[in-house]
């Protein structure tokens, strides 16, 4: 059985809720949803770019700290609110992941109303 490491680091988010940012699990990171979130955890409303944006820069924060990079991500699960947003979320997702594209899913209509977008990521450390 493996061991399972928490990725830590000063400037990772944070959250209230009972969950780690990361989990370092043999050759594999997986890192918890991300959302449009301060460096104190509180959800900062924004436009669907805004909120998207800061999305994916926590997320980028916790694989950078796990000596990875989004060029790593083998999967990649994301949330939008609404159907509108889609177009732009999908040239937004061209900004952080480049070809060949990790595997992707997108479900929409399930974040209620709160949030604009969230995504987690599944990333190959293995050397």
């Amino acid at each position: 059985m493996s061991s399972k490491i928490v990725v830590k680091g000063d400037n990772l988010p944070k959250s209230h809720l009972p969950f780690s940012p990361g989990i370092i699990a043999g050759d594999y990171l997986f890192v918890s949803g991300q959302a449009s979130v301060d460096d104190t955890g509180k959800i900062v409303t924004d436009t669907f770019a805004g909120e998207c944006r800061r999305s994916f820069d926590n997320l980028k924060k916790i694989v950078e700290a796990a000596g990875a990079s989004l060029d790593d991500a083998v999967q990649v699960r994301n949330y939008v609110s609404k159907q509108e947003d889609l177009v732009e979320f999908n040239a937004i997702y061209r900004e952080y992941f480049k070809e060949p594209f990790p595997a992707r899913t997108t479900l929409i209509g399930c974040l209620g109303d709160i949030l604009k977008f969230e995504v987690d990521v599944v990333v190959y450390i293995g050397k």
